[in-house]
């Protein structure tokens, strides 16, 4: 489990300005539920979707996400996971395979999942809210952005310590959100159920 605590290349919670940032929204609170819930709103209110605000730069480190305000769903979820981790609370990234207006082609959308003592690994979305999409907090029950609803889509079940290499090229590789919405990452998976990947993908999560 200590992987999920790691300070990275990506989740750089030893940065100071993110440490400072994850110290200040657990201030006066002593349970860890709490200081996720904390984190996790103020990753999915305060940090803008680059797609949905039309913002640049394309930020992937979460240090540079917390710096320009921005970042993808992909980055965000790097941030949350620093903020949790800076907080000794173990986080790490999921994913689900999702197609943007219901049909092909595909793409990967970018989420955490965090360790709550009472419930285990909890998964949160902290994406960002607007209209017809709602992710909350409220554990044990998952309120997750996006359902799965079109056939080939699936919830991923691997919990990652490190983000997936496709994300992070696509992030590192574009100059602008507009390029990263026209290339945006994706995966196979093995077959048509919602629970299996790529076995060289599986292999990595090991």
């Amino acid at each position: 489990m200590n992987k999920y605590l790691a300070s990275s290349e990506f989740i750089d919670w030893k940065n100071p300005d993110v440490f400072a940032q994850a110290k200040a929204l657990a201030s006066e609170l002593s349970e860890p539920e709490e200081v996720t819930r904390r984190c996790f709103e103020f990753v999915r209110d305060e940090i803008k979707h680059s797609w949905d605000y039309e913002q640049n730069p394309v930020t992937c480190k979460a240090s540079d996400v917390l710096k320009h305000g921005t970042g993808y769903c992909y980055a965000k979820s790097h941030l949350l996971a620093a903020l949790l981790r800076a907080n000794g609370i173990q986080a790490g990234l999921c994913y689900q395979r999702l197609t943007i207006t219901d049909i092909p082609p595909f793409c990967l959308h970018g989420l955490n999942a965090v360790y709550l003592d009472r419930y285990g690994w909890y998964r949160i979305d902290a994406r960002g809210n607007k209209q017809g999409v709602s992710a909350e907090f409220c554990p044990p029950v998952e309120k997750l952005a996006f359902p799965i609803v079109t056939p080939g889509e699936a919830d991923l079940p691997e919990i990652w310590a490190e983000p997936l290499q496709v994300v992070t090229d696509i992030l590192a590789n574009s100059t602008t959100y507009q390029k990263v919405a026209d290339n945006l990452p994706d995966i196979e998976l093995v077959t048509a159920n919602k629970s299996m990947l790529l076995d060289s993908l599986t292999l990595a999560a090991n």
